[in-house]
């Protein structure tokens, strides 16, 4: 009863952001991937840092910010491996088949890739069934860019 509950919240009074039609990458209206933070630290640092545009690389159709330099040119050398699974996109949603943003602050590194949801309630019960999420996200993933 209580996934329900949250599920009919998140469609009924959080519409989905709109993400650019050209790109699989969720960005808020500013173009901005996944609200400003920077991915690569996540893997580096541990924790969500807010980038700097003094630190932006354009990616997929988006801009991406980072803390450091340092932090842009990994991400530069080699992107598919700190940019969020799903384009950022929430992973119970994809999993579920549907689309909602993805909050830079409900996040988990599984298998060295970087997953967010929709917010830390939500977090908790996709962490319940993780692996399952994963593997049904994956078969949903990118077919529900479509939906």
């Amino acid at each position: 009863m209580r996934r329900f509950i949250i599920l009919l919240i998140m469609l009924v009074f959080l519409p989905l952001t709109a993400a650019r039609a050209d790109t699989s990458i969720f960005s808020e209206s500013s173009g901005v991937a996944i609200g400003g933070y920077d991915t690569v630290a996540y893997f580096k640092a541990g924790h969500p840092m807010p980038g700097q545009r003094d630190f932006a690389v354009m990616w997929k159709g988006v801009t991406w910010l980072f803390v450091s330099d340092g932090n842009r040119q990994a991400f530069e050398s080699n992107p598919r491996a700190y940019a969020p699974q799903f384009g950022g996109y929430c992973a119970y949603a994809v999993s579920n088949g549907y689309l909602m943003n993805g909050d830079p602050m409900a996040w988990e590194i599984v298998d060295n890739r970087l997953y967010l949801t929709f917010s830390p309630p939500v977090h908790q019960i996709w962490r319940k069934d993780r692996d399952g999420h994963i593997a049904k996200g994956q078969g949903n993933w990118p077919v529900v860019l479509r939906n």
